[in-house]
């Protein structure tokens, strides 16, 4: 089988990796020249993946036409706000037999598109072949073999359970789902949560407070979800429940990270600009409260920190808020 993987960030390279490890052949491409050269030259992806080397077996291009040249499969791996552009570029080269694969984590801003509809907009020819593969996944422990488990949703069960083949691994699990809804929306509201728990850890609070937050955000998220047509247990699954707790405890999560720094005090756009990576929960936050808004579903937690990371509230003022609303019965 042969692979290509979109997108040289560092889930995408740790994808390459273990594919490769499987026996297939695996393409990576990245989008800006001068980084294709240079993981080829060091065989290292040291600016997202440093300490794994790339085997010499593993394909490394910029050309999108070289990329997807008779591939089987096709994984996109690129930031969300980046996925309708190499969608675009990819379509007049994409196999019509090729599965696409999504592990982009988000929601298009102003469209609200999950991820797998803008690749279907932009890829006519491979509209319902998209398997989302989500779950708690922290690309560093993937990269290390450290156990890990995920689920591969589409509307196909056979295009689903090839993708769940071909990608287990002894220490990568792979579940199976057909509701692509429900585990695309787990894995992008998720980020916005995670950016709340790392206000909690910024601010000092301790378990009680960071375990009844996670708590009632799992209720906000499969409030929304539901509305949206995700199906209620798959919220508390992996692509839920699991990958909530990951990215809010993991010291790897990017959105923790960002919570944690504007809980310490520090100003979004500088916590930003130090960053390498994206933290897809900064983008997904804006989205989430408009959806709030259009579906009429209640999101407090999203709001406060929308308030918190767009309209300059102190994070203690939106605890406070969040700690003083009326008395309800818990749903």
């Amino acid at each position: 089988m042969k692979i290509a993987v979109l997108g040289a960030g560092n889930w995408g390279t740790t994808l390459a990796l273990l594919l490769h490890g499987k026996g297939y052949e695996v393409t990576l491409w990245e989008f800006f020249p001068e980084r294709a050269e240079r993981i080829k030259r060091e065989r290292e992806n040291k600016e997202f993946l440093p300490g794994f080397p790339i085997p010499r077996e593993i394909k490394i291009t910029s050309s999108i036409e070289e990329a997807l040249q008779e591939k089987d499969l096709v994984v996109f791996a690129v930031p969300s706000h980046a996925l309708r552009n190499v969608a675009s570029l990819s379509s007049p080269h994409l196999s019509p037999t090729s599965i696409c694969v999504s592990v982009v984590k988000g929601i298009e801003e102003n469209t609200f598109l999950r991820m797998s509809q803008v690749i279907e907009e932009e890829i006519p020819h491979v509209k319902n072949k998209v398997v989302v593969l989500s779950g708690p996944s922290i690309a560093r422990e993937v990269a290390q073999q450290m156990p890990a488990s995920v689920v591969a949703a589409s509307i196909s069960e056979e295009n689903a359970r090839k993708v769940q083949e071909v990608f287990f691994t002894p220490y990568f699990r792979v579940y199976r789902s057909k509701d692509i809804v429900g585990v695309e929306l787990g894995g992008a509201l998720k980020n916005v949560y995670a950016i709340a728990a790392g206000i909690c850890d910024g601010l000092g609070f301790g378990a009680n407070a960071k375990a009844a937050l996670l708590t009632r955000a799992l209720a906000e998220l499969k409030r929304l979800g539901v509305a949206m047509g995700g199906r209620p247990e798959t919220f508390s699954g992996l692509s839920g429940m699991g990958d909530l707790l990951v990215t809010a405890f993991s010291r790897y999560s990017r959105n923790r990270h960002v919570g944690e720094e504007v809980g310490k005090g520090r100003k979004l756009d500088e916590v930003l600009s130090e960053m390498v990576m994206v933290a897809e929960g900064v983008r997904t936050t804006k989205s989430v409260v408009r959806l709030a808004e259009k579906y009429q579903v209640e999101m407090p937690i999203a709001r406060e920190v929308h308030a918190v990371l767009f309209e300059g509230k102190e994070p203690k003022e939106g605890v406070r808020n969040l700690m003083g609303r009326a008395l309800k019965e818990e749903d």
